[in-house]
């Protein structure tokens, strides 16, 4: 059974980014925003105080199983 969310490649695309930008974080006002919010509401990404977006424990693993294989 699929267990995983479908991400849309644009999705995945900005899970990647979010990978790269590591500790500095992506900024909310971004060309990705939308995804990043959806990434944020399925708990794969974390909007922090300062108005940038993180990477949780739950997206690196998604991230290391399906854009990193």
């Amino acid at each position: 059974m699929w267990d995983e969310p479908y991400l849309e490649t644009c999705c995945r695309s900005a899970l990647h980014r979010l990978s790269l930008s590591g500790e500095v974080g992506r900024a909310a006002e971004t060309k990705d925003g939308q995804c990043l919010m959806r990434l944020t509401r399925l708990g794969l990404a974390a909007l922090r105080s300062d108005s940038r977006y993180s990477m949780t424990q739950a997206g690196a693993e998604l991230h290391s199983r399906l854009v990193q294989r």
